[in-house]
């Protein structure tokens, strides 16, 4: 068994108020995690406009399903058009 965690760092380019980073961060957890079947949360920089931190979570059979979900997650996140990403990072156990 292998669980995987990807931190994603967000900027959100046209966020002008709280409520616009909170449609567009609802928006994305709600399509990751239906398209994906994994858990996704916000897990930083709640109070900023233009930043999100979501990290995604996944338990598989072997590390080559893991990866192959991360980087299927990371190219829907990077054809976005509402954000871009910054920084990710990914952790296997």
């Amino acid at each position: 068994m292998v669980i995987g965690s990807l931190r994603v760092h967000l900027h959100i380019v046209g966020a002008n108020s709280l409520k616009d980073k909170r449609s567009v961060v609802k928006k994305t957890i709600h399509r990751l995690r239906t398209t994906y079947n994994c858990a996704v949360a916000e897990v930083d920089d709640h109070d900023i406009w233009r930043s999100a931190v979501i990290a995604i979570v996944t338990v598989y059979a072997n590390r080559e399903q893991v990866d192959s979900l991360f980087r299927a997650v990371m190219k829907d996140l990077e054809t976005a058009a509402d954000f871009e990403v910054r920084e990710h990072l990914v952790e296997i156990l």
